[in-house]
């Protein structure tokens, strides 16, 4: 436990630690207000009763916050010092050598993909996909107040999106690597030395495919496969799906194909940590 009180409390991981405990209490905070809106009946006419004026009931409370966190923020700089270290040396590299707080999501992924899928690819569907957000939503309910009941999808796809797959790879990133990107227990100390044999292979070398050809090709049907379940889910159910007819199918290709992206990265998780699978699809030009 030693070794944990000392990663826990290091200056670096005190935004870490400090989101552990804030975010559990801002979406309680969240979910239980749409709660209320939606027991109070119609979630429109109970937020049409909570309307209060910007000027002076909002501005007041913003302006108390922003005083509030200045005060942190004041006594945190005076309280925890810098998390400087030496001089940079250029023969003596970090080990674990670590991105800030807020980029170790991002570091964490490039286990799993390619560099380019995880820091170019990946983050530009996200950003593309925030952008989209407004011109592909069809539903008009839920806006302006808090409800569970109106936006159960979006809700549960953005709640996926940001704690599983950033803020527990966040967590993941802080905690649990250590030399060499190793994983380690939490309670367990960290040992420069350990060496682990790279005994991660490609899924086509697992389902005992040794020719390169014959494995790109494999490859690419294994991920046309995949991203064909929006499709295949279209045409099954584009009859008897209201949802479906009024959504479009230009809206739909956008929204499966995000989606599927999205769950991509668990599903490549769960092939690294079950099967010790490396790539998918293996080209001379990419890996996924």
């Amino acid at each position: 436990m030693e070794h944990f009180l000392e990663l826990v409390t290091k200056a670096d991981n005190v935004p870490i630690m400090a989101i552990m405990f804030l975010l559990p209490f801002f979406t309680w905070l969240a979910f239980s207000q749409a709660r209320r809106n939606d027991r109070a009946g119609t979630p429109a006419e109970a937020a049409q009763k909570d309307k209060v004026y910007v000027w002076p009931y909002l501005c007041r409370s913003e302006f108390v916050c922003a005083i509030i966190v200045m005060l942190i923020l004041a006594v945190w700089s005076i309280t925890i010092d810098a998390p400087l270290e030496e001089p940079s040396n250029p023969t003596q590299t970090p080990n674990p050598s670590k991105a800030p707080w807020y980029f170790l999501a991002l570091q964490e992924m490039l286990v799993y993909f390619d560099p380019w899928i995880a820091g170019v690819v990946l983050p530009g569907f996200i950003i593309g996909g925030l952008i989209a957000i407004p011109y592909i939503d069809i539903n008009p309910k839920g806006k302006g107040y808090y409800t569970l009941k109106e936006r159960p999808f979006a809700i549960g796809t953005f709640c996926f999106g940001f704690f599983v797959l950033w803020i527990v790879l966040m967590i993941v990133g802080t905690f649990l690597r250590g030399p060499g990107w190793n994983l380690f227990a939490p309670w367990v100390k960290w040992d420069p030395h350990k060496v682990v044999p790279l005994t991660n292979i490609n899924l086509t070398y697992l389902l005992g495919i040794r020719n390169d050809q014959t494995a790109t090709f494999v490859g690419f049907i294994f991920v046309a496969g995949y991203y064909a379940l929006g499709p295949i889910c279209y045409l099954w159910k584009i009859k008897t799906s209201k949802f479906l007819q009024e959504l479009g199918l230009v809206r739909y290709i956008i929204i499966s194909f995000l989606f599927l992206t999205m769950f991509s990265l668990p599903i490549k998780m769960a092939l690294r940590w079950g099967a010790n699978v490396k790539y998918v699809w293996v080209t001379p030009w990419f890996n996924i």
